[in-house]
């Protein structure tokens, strides 16, 4: 049920105050998810639950990368890996606590995880296929995390503004991956051909 709106002076409105705090102590049990909530929230779940398991399976795959990092940059890079692994926990920590107050489980089951996950768990041999499967990760996050974001739109703004975020992050991510292959990969090309 909607709040009951008086008019004020042209172009504002006044609520109802007395119908929201009725309605908050008869709902009491619904937690943050009001009358308002205009998302299919098992939906949202489920889709949140999938940007969770997309953002274990980087996690996993970042910290991979940090400790089998080999090479002439391997430092500098390993510890650009370890970043984006801690980045992508605070992430999946953000979305499992967005999923409980949407009255939702967040999925941490091993068993499945792969498929839940948008992108996917590729090891890599060198340093530059590391680096190239974090781009790739990263652009699929990019891509879906957007899509996310439509789908939610002004149904969900609490989830919505949680994942604009997070995408903002995973741009960033991939601009960092894009910038090591650039740099690596011109390098390693010098080096071949002296």
């Amino acid at each position: 049920m909607a709040a009951k709106v008086t008019p004020h002076k042209k172009g504002s409105f006044l609520t109802d105050v007395k119908e929201i705090r009725r309605r908050a102590r008869q709902q009491i049990m619904e937690g943050a998810v009001t009358s308002d909530y205009k998302a299919d929230r098992e939906t949202v779940v489920r889709v949140l639950n999938q940007a969770l398991a997309t953002e274990i399976v980087c996690v996993l795959r970042y910290k991979r990368h940090h400790y089998m990092a080999k090479g002439i940059h391997s430092k500098a890079v390993a510890e650009e890996f370890l970043e984006h692994a801690n980045e992508e926990q605070g992430h999946a920590d953000q979305i499992a606590e967005r999923i409980t107050q949407l009255d939702g489980a967040p999925n941490f089951s091993p068993e499945g995880m792969l498929t839940r996950s948008h992108s996917e768990y590729v090891e890599g041999e060198t340093l530059l296929d590391m680096i190239r499967e974090d781009l790739i990760a990263e652009r699929i996050a990019v891509e879906s995390y957007s899509e996310i974001i439509r789908y939610l739109a002004d149904n969900d703004p609490t989830s919505k503004r949680m994942m604009e975020g997070i995408l903002a992050n995973e741009e960033e991510h991939a601009e960092d991956m894009k910038t090591l292959l650039e740099t690596i990969g011109k390098e390693e090309k010098e080096r071949d051909h002296r």
